[in-house]
């Protein structure tokens, strides 16, 4: 029987020729620069602080030259705790609380940036001129002129970006880049879509309806037309479970498809920075054209209104013309579970009041284009034409919560997923000068679990060395000091009560003497007025 499927290898179709001085060089000349993005952590940014972090973007992309394309790709892949519980100096309430968080799901968060310097040629590509449908690559010689000026660009680009003070840049290296005999590299890990260390190479199928990684189903959502896209945009949203009548909780405009989307996915934000001028003129020439067939049909005089609005926007405010796309690539490696995911794709993308497009038409190609440093296959139909800072509004924002680099502190959880983070709210914020003291007020209903919290913050303050004086009036500390009390052997947990019938003075601040045990309370055999 003979064999009619069609394979090839990812050498013969491979787009990228080599990894040099820190970049991507493609066999079509792109140069890309590759940046690890530090995010700001969930719920702690501000609608001014929003504005501010979209003006840096708008301010950095406008530093890049013509034909660059801005590619930032934010990786949410689920994992689970695992909890670290093999330390023996661990107390016995420490040791339980990483058990009972055992295997926990939650979201990894990666975000990276690819800034990617093509060609006039190579930004009006189509779908049917991609890598994947060409038989053998020729490469091309890198302009050195512009290679210069891009790079300078991108430093620039950098600085400001990271003088926002919001979020960090940091470029990656080659060997972070292709990897290294015990790290894969970023490139492995998009071709096996995992962020895993110990990544390798699998079968890809990219079908006409399906594609597949190895065993993992992709489906593709795609936001390419201004049909698909909301009336209005904005920096920020409001989060309606934790916001009150009197109190907005704030995330990113794109939050929905990042952090709030709790399946495998990526979600790709593209920006092609084209000839503004010369995409003004050709408005320009579409919008006569327009007007001269009005009379035939009454949708060209409609989408001549609609340029006329665009133009008069561009000149009216100096905007720059640019194109845009986003998607979001999710898998499963149940395609039972891959129905459940497309659903919640498009309602997640739904709560952004953009239309939901499952995308099988463009699916191969534009996961080949999202691969680090291959911008320039994107197709330029499944891009649309906007403004650099209505683009930026579909920019993930926020990432997870990270754990305090200090080593004292206390063990909370992250306020989506439940997963256990350190936490340190008191010398770290000190030493950043957040705060000029330590003082501490907890405000809460009745039941809402303050005493439970302050157990939970004094026992490990406890066990870190901290000098605790409480003063109880409710008998909420009694348990935890009889605790200490018998683990340190009368030692420590001393606790002083009042009765009428054997009042008590003391001073808390300096004690002096052994402890003697009276009617099951602790007191001091030596009284201080």
């Amino acid at each position: 029987m003979r064999n009619t499927m069609k394979a090839t290898t990812i050498e013969s179709k491979f787009p990228l020729l080599s990894v040099e001085h820190d970049c991507i060089i493609s066999k079509d000349a792109d140069v890309t620069v590759v940046f690890r993005v530090t995010l700001p952590e969930l719920f702690t940014v501000t609608s001014p602080e929003y504005e501010a972090i979209h003006s840096a973007w708008a301010k950095a992309v406008k530093v890049l030259p013509d034909y660059c394309v801005v590619h930032k790709q934010d990786w949410f892949v689920r994992e689970t705790y695992q909890p670290k519980s093999d330390n023996g100096e661990m107390s016995f309430l420490s040791r339980s609380y990483e058990r009972h968080f055992n295997e926990r799901p939650y979201l990894k968060h990666e975000c990276f940036l690819y800034l990617t310097k093509t060609t006039k040629e190579r930004m009006r590509m189509q779908s049917n001129f991609s890598s994947l449908c060409r038989g053998n690559i020729i490469p091309k010689e890198v302009n050195k002129e512009s290679t210069v000026r891009f790079l300078e660009a991108v430093g620039q680009f950098e600085r400001i970006i990271n003088d926002s003070g919001f979020i960090a840049l940091v470029r990656l290296t080659t060997d972070e880049i292709v990897g290294t005999p015990e790290q894969a590299g970023l490139i492995e890990q998009y071709f096996s879509l995992s962020l895993d260390n110990t990544t390798c190479l699998e079968d890809l199928e990219l079908g006409a309806d399906s594609l597949r990684i190895g065993d993992k189903h992709v489906c593709l959502h795609t936001l390419s037309d201004v049909e698909d896209l909301p009336g209005k945009v904005g920096t920020d949203m409001r989060y309606e479970k934790l916001s009150t009548d009197r109190s907005d909780c704030l995330l990113s405009f794109a939050a929905p498809v990042g952090l709030l989307l709790s399946c495998d996915h990526v979600y790709n934000q593209y920006l092609f920075l084209d000839d503004s001028a010369e995409n003004l003129r050709k408005f320009e020439k579409s919008a006569r054209n327009m007007q001269s067939l009005s009379r035939y049909s009454r949708s060209n005089a409609i989408n001549k209104e609609w340029i006329d609005l665009y133009l008069n926007e561009a000149h009216s405010h100096g905007l720059t013309s640019i194109r845009a796309h986003f998607n979001v690539m999710a898998w499963s490696e149940d395609e039972q579970e891959l129905k459940h995911i497309r659903n919640e794709v498009g309602s997640q993308l739904a709560l952004m009041e953009c239309k939901p497009r499952h995308n099988t038409v463009d699916a191969a190609t534009l996961y080949w284009a999202a691969m680090p440093g291959n911008a320039g296959d994107f197709p330029s139909e499944e891009s649309f034409y906007t403004f650099i800072e209505q683009a930026l509004c579909f920019f993930t924002e926020e990432t997870n919560y990270r754990s305090s680099p200090s080593p004292f502190g206390i063990r909370m959880c992250d306020r989506v997923s439940g997963k256990p983070i350190h936490l340190d709210i008191s010398d770290l914020p000190m030493k950043k000068g957040l705060i000029t003291n330590r003082n501490k007020f907890v405000l809460g209903p009745s039941g809402s679990g303050k005493s439970f919290f302050m157990n939970h913050l004094v026992r490990q303050y406890y066990e870190q060395g901290t000098h605790v004086v409480l003063v109880d009036t409710g008998n909420s500390y009694q348990g935890l000091c009889e605790m200490i009390y018998r683990k340190t052997k009368g030692e420590d947990g001393v606790y002083f009560t009042y009765t009428e019938e054997n009042p008590i003075s003391f001073n808390p601040f300096f004690t002096d003497g052994a402890p003697i045990r009276v009617r099951n309370k602790y007191l001091f055999s030596k009284r201080l007025g």
